[in-house]
């Protein structure tokens, strides 16, 4: 048993199974890496969707106030995770597994007698924009971490220790300035989407911006908006769809495709009507916060209307939650108790309305389903949606956030907001009566538009865990009840028979876009669905995997596990 834990626990640190240790993508580090097609099926290896593990099916966004899952809590929110969390497990395996592949990688092509420098120098850097990427985001959610850049033996991984973080994010700075040097700014128009120059920049940004390190975000950030490849796409909705490919909004991505047997099942958030299970659904806390066309929140926009809360809201809203009375997937949605019968478009008949808790009890217990990137193919069960990992839009959203820390605000930090409002209203920047400008040169009042700005533009994209936790908000969000509609009786008593439908007021809304329904409750009018309870004194960095601290004495444990 000793050996078999031993032996479990290596293969996690060094991150190489069998299969690893030579994967069949780059052969064995004695004969592969010869030609410039080993190398490059072997860099392919990289962009495997699991070695993204934080970035696939939502999977940070679930840990966040953006989410709401029936009567269900992630062990995150719940303040339940410990040295054995499966999830923290899987992020530090599967990124040392790529940390490794990109070393080998690295360290083949130093010995490589063949290929051209400047082709050595590219490979290499797209390596290195690997290696960096992993080890930013293991930091981030670990702290200081083992670091390596060699081939690590058996008896080297069972001894290593870890390295300040500090130190690391150094080290991953220059791997993403040699990327940056050495990718070029696009592929042909034909070959994968592959890491380029502008997501070197782009994703040293991010990890700067995970550590606060304004000056480098800003930088970054800059630089890679002055290369002038990269444009917001002209339709918000449009971009997220799965037919929307090669679009100048998208910096880096993961692809996915059915040919390539690379695709997941939506059913868990489709409505029950069309077939899915509504299992889980955008929270009220996410709804609440898109402002009104105005510019204001809801809390202090006289024109939100509770009962028609849709009505004169950002039009984001409209594209990331299906409005109440829309045609959604072939079928109209509405979580009105009243409407027990709904049309289905595509015959014309009235069918039975399972996205009702009064005809279905497992229809969605907030009202609220998902639209952001759902179109018809999702009914297929086969989804082959790429994976985001870095937008245009989040560029320009740092570098504003960045002028706004370092107090160094000037017209281009309100272009960059401005652009995206804009798009998000389907119109020019310039046509300043058609969108809410933003105008204000106060850090204060642009830290919150910012604050939420980010959230609605990244809403289920797996950003907003970070910002939590960066913006040390997590103990607050994470720490208020999920709230959601009554109990089909007591919703019918208390608010449809009253004429209150959908709520019949807004919630607060406070300075960091943080929405608050407790008044609501204490009136009565909806219900706690589960309790969250983030434990700031500890939850802040996620633990090291109890595997690891338990074969290596080295490796010590974050406090509080």
């Amino acid at each position: 048993m000793k050996k078999l834990i031993f032996l479990i626990g290596i293969i996690s640190l060094i991150s190489c199974s069998d299969l690893d240790l030579n994967p069949r993508s780059s052969g064995s580090s004695e004969n592969w890496y010869s030609n410039q097609t080993e190398i490059v099926l072997a860099l392919n290896d990289l962009y495997r969707e699991y070695l993204w593990y934080t970035e696939i099916s939502y999977r940070t966004e679930r840990y966040s106030d953006n989410w709401n899952q029936r009567l269900t809590l992630y062990p995150y929110p719940g303040g339940t995770i410990s040295s054995d969390w499966t999830d923290a497990e899987k992020n530090w395996v599967n990124f040392y597994k790529g940390i490794s592949r990109a070393n080998i990688i690295i360290n083949n092509l130093k010995n490589n007698n063949v290929l051209a420098e400047e082709l050595i120098n590219k490979y290499e850097a797209e390596a290195r924009f690997m290696r960096a990427s992993f080890y930013g985001t293991l930091i981030f959610f670990y702290g200081d971490v083992p670091y390596y850049t060699e081939y690590l033996d058996i008896d080297q991984a069972f001894n290593i220790g870890r390295t300040a973080k500090e130190e690391i994010l150094q080290n991953v700075y220059k791997d993403f300035d040699f990327a940056a040097q050495h990718l070029p700014k696009n592929y042909g128009s034909g070959e994968l989407k592959r890491a380029t120059k502008g997501a070197a920049y782009a994703m040293k940004a991010r990890i700067a911006l995970y550590f606060s390190d304004w000056e480098v975000v800003k930088s970054a950030a800059e630089d890679c908006i002055n290369l002038g490849e990269y444009s917001l796409h002209p339709d918000y909705g449009e971009y997220f769809l799965s037919s929307t490919r090669n679009s100048k909004e998208t910096i880096f991505q993961i692809p996915r495709s059915q040919q390539l047997n690379s695709f997941w099942n939506p059913k868990s958030w489709l409505p029950r009507t069309v077939g899915g299970t509504s299992t889980a659904q955008p929270s009220w806390e996410l709804f609440y916060s898109f402002l009104c066309t105005d510019g204001l929140p809801v809390d202090e926009s006289p024109l939100f209307d509770p009962k028609d809360p849709f009505k004169n809201r950002d039009p984001r809203l409209a594209e990331t939650i299906v409005p109440f009375g829309s045609v959604h997937l072939g079928v109209v949605y509405d979580p009105h108790p009243n409407s027990t019968t709904i049309l289905n478009v595509n015959t014309g008949k009235m069918v039975k309305n399972k996205d009702t808790r009064s005809v279905d009890i497992y229809a969605s217990y907030n009202g609220l389903t998902l639209k952001k990137g759902t179109s018809d193919d999702w009914l297929t069960k086969i989804v082959d949606n790429d994976i985001i990992l870095m937008r245009y839009a989040d560029v320009l959203l740092m570098k504003a956030e960045a002028d706004i820390e370092l107090n160094d605000i000037d017209n281009s930090t309100l272009d960059a907001i401005n652009q995206i409002r804009a798009r998000a209203y389907g119109v020019n920047i310039t046509e300043d009566s058609k969108y809410p400008k933003v105008e204000t040169t106060s850090q204060s009042e642009l830290r919150t538009i910012l604050r939420m700005e980010r959230r609605v533009e990244l809403s289920w994209e797996n950003r907003r865990l970070a910002d939590l936790i960066r913006w040390r908000l997590a103990e607050t969000a994470l720490t208020r009840p999920v709230y959601g509609l009554l109990d089909p009786i007591d919703l019918q008593e208390k608010i449809i028979d009253k004429g209150k439908w959908f709520l019949p007021e807004p919630p607060d809304v406070d300075e960091n876009g943080l929405v608050d329904f407790s008044s609501l409750y204490e009136q009565g009018l909806i219900r706690v669905h589960v309790e969250r309870n983030f434990n700031a004194d500890r939850q802040y960095l996620w633990p090291i995997p109890f595997k690891e601290v338990q074969i290596n004495p080295n490796i010590s444990q974050n406090p509080g596990y």
